[in-house]
């Protein structure tokens, strides 16, 4: 259980507390990774976060430790730092608005910069260990814990979004398959057919997880929105 609800959700309008309804509690109705975050959009600005912030009941067999962060002054975030118990039921309610939603198996992906590999594990155990090619000198991929954000069958990518010209030596326009997005920034999971002589051997990638079109495949097939991406140095 974290935080029982407490105190109102309000918004202010010359000088005036008014309460604000919940629009939508996200995910709800649906099996996600054991890392996705809990949305939570409410109807107009939230002058008393903390409030809003209480107002979040999450009942759960054992859930993990998180934060808050908020998307704007209408979308709140909680984050967990752990992991959701794989396999769950998870019930929501804010303010007496509900939801619940389920999680699938804890599919855990784990990208190695040194030693050029993207490991997955189901369940603890470990599925493949998969030769990769991550950011090379300038372009390097950024460390951290992240989710898989949203899985995109084709891709395409263009350096002039990240501001290098095509006619750039550095620039590209690629057709890209069985993507997975780590970051809002532009960093995939994905099959990189161009790459696969460095998978393993050294990193030449503009900043994503380049994998064997096999391999990119399984792994798209396999993780679920709000699974875990770990990347480490």
């Amino acid at each position: 259980m974290v935080a029982a609800l407490s105190g109102s959700v309000a918004t202010v309008s010359a000088g005036v507390s008014t309460p604000t309804d919940v629009v939508s509690i996200s995910p709800s109705g649906m099996t996600v990774g054991v890392a996705h975050p809990v949305t939570v959009t409410f109807a107009g600005r939230i002058a008393d976060r903390a409030a809003a912030e209480r107002s979040l009941e999450i009942t759960s067999t054992d859930t993990p430790a998180g934060e808050f962060s908020w998307l704007n002054d209408h979308v709140m975030q909680w984050n967990p730092t752990e992991f959701w118990p794989a396999h769950s039921t998870i019930a929501l309610s804010v303010d007496g608005t509900k939801a619940n939603f389920q999680t699938g198996s804890a599919t855990v992906g784990v990208a190695s910069i040194s030693n050029h590999t993207f490991t997955v594990s189901v369940d603890g155990e470990v599925m493949r260990e998969m030769p990769a090619s991550m950011g090379k000198y300038g372009f390097a991929t950024p460390t951290g814990s992240f989710t898989a954000l949203e899985k995109q069958s084709v891709v395409i990518m263009d350096s002039r979004t990240i501001g290098i010209p095509l006619d750039d030596p550095e620039g590209y326009k690629l057709t890209v398959y069985d993507a997975v997005r780590v970051t809002w920034g532009g960093v995939y999971v994905h099959g990189a057919p161009w790459s696969t002589g460095s998978q393993g051997y050294e990193n030449v990638s503009h900043g994503c997880i380049n994998l064997s079109p096999d391999n990119a495949d399984w792994y798209y097939n396999t993780v679920r929105i709000g699974d875990p991406i770990i990347v480490e140095a």
